[in-house]
């Protein structure tokens, strides 16, 4: 209730602790006085006082309590606070949707990027130079280790059967046709992806694609699409190296503990190869390269949580950069050769 009165044609506001003059005004917290001064009567009206949420905080300047407003409904219209509740309001994709929408996303801008010439050429040439060189000496350590390893089983159970002179054209077609690539993309993977996916991810936790974008670069055009290309064009060279060196540890092998001459092994080898044989190991290495990078480079600008989610992220881009590369080396294989091959014809 408000209580008005009319004295002196004055207006004031008072409480129980202070008067504020005419010329002041202030807001009460739980009720206000409203007084005109009359001589004769007072009048008292009924006011409607906005309903408000109080709460009691000690104050040690006079020994009562302070009562601060923490809310007020200044909802007049009776309309509703919030808008209504829908049946995806509250939902958010989990991480791992949205990180594998991310990689055709990727894929798409670095591919327009390159068709328009945006690219940053010296750190592309910076990217090629780490993943083609410095990757060479440990693939054709991983190559030659392999090819020895796999001769010792052909040559034990070709010898028993007589065919000899079929080693070196089996070992040849395994090398170009799956091998070569397969492990040359492994270490890879293991070797310049977790590089990319760490590298990146640092840069994005601390924000470093942030202040690339501050400056007016794209951080497409200079983080992802040189690694991008990078290794799009160094798998492939690695890949006819690591061949070249499984065949020759391979037939040394060969030569050396059971006995059967290098120059059977490559001529067996030169018999059963043809053109496309290569070829193919050169299409499968470029599409290893691409899913290397861009799974690498979409965990690493997707990384969350600082120093511990780049080491999950890190891990994740390698794992799942395997398991790509595995998928896509079965569609590949079952797309390049099918039907009887006769390759091994020529080398019985």
């Amino acid at each position: 209730m408000q209580t008005v009165s009319h004295l002196h044609s004055s207006l004031y506001f008072f409480n129980r602790r202070n008067t504020i003059n005419p010329d002041r005004w202030t807001k009460m917290q739980s009720s206000y006085q409203l007084h005109f001064a009359v001589r004769p009567s007072t009048y008292k009206f009924l006011m409607p006082v906005p309903p408000t949420r109080l709460c009691a905080i000690p104050n040690g300047d006079d020994g009562y309590p302070s009562v601060p407003v923490l809310e007020e409904n200044t909802n007049t219209n009776h309309a509703p606070n919030s808008e209504p509740e829908t049946l995806f309001s509250k939902w958010s994709p989990p991480r791992y949707l949205w990180r594998a929408l991310t990689v055709p996303i990727l894929t798409g801008q670095v591919i327009i990027r390159t068709i328009k010439g945006k690219v940053h050429w010296r750190n592309t040439i910076q990217q090629l130079e780490r993943v083609g060189p410095r990757s060479l000496g440990v693939c054709l350590l991983t190559s030659a280790f392999v090819g020895m390893a796999f001769t010792i089983q052909f040559v034990r159970e070709f010898t028993r059967l007589g065919l000899n002179r079929s080693i070196g054209g089996v070992l040849a077609l395994a090398f170009s046709r799956e091998l070569s690539p397969v492990v040359t993309s492994i270490v890879v993977a293991g070797r310049i992806g977790s590089a990319f996916a760490a590298e990146l991810g640092t840069m994005q936790v601390s924000e470093q694609t942030d202040t690339l974008r501050v400056l007016g670069a794209d951080p497409v055009d200079y983080l992802v699409t040189p690694r991008v290309i990078a290794s799009c064009i160094a798998l492939p060279f690695l890949t006819l190296m690591c061949f070249t060196m499984g065949l020759a540890s391979s037939a040394l092998l060969a030569d050396s503990v059971y006995g059967i001459s290098i120059n059977i092994i490559l001529d067996s080898a030169q018999r059963a190869l043809r053109a496309w044989d290569i070829i193919s190991a050169m299409i499968k290495s470029q599409v290893f390269g691409a899913i290397i990078s861009v799974v690498s480079c979409a965990w690493g600008v997707t990384t969350l949580g600082g120093a511990k989610g780049v080491g999950e992220s890190t891990t994740s881009a390698v794992v799942i950069s395997l398991v790509g590369i595995f998928m896509a080396d079965f569609a590949l294989s079952y797309l390049f050769f099918q039907g009887a091959g006769d390759s091994l014809k020529s080398c019985v």
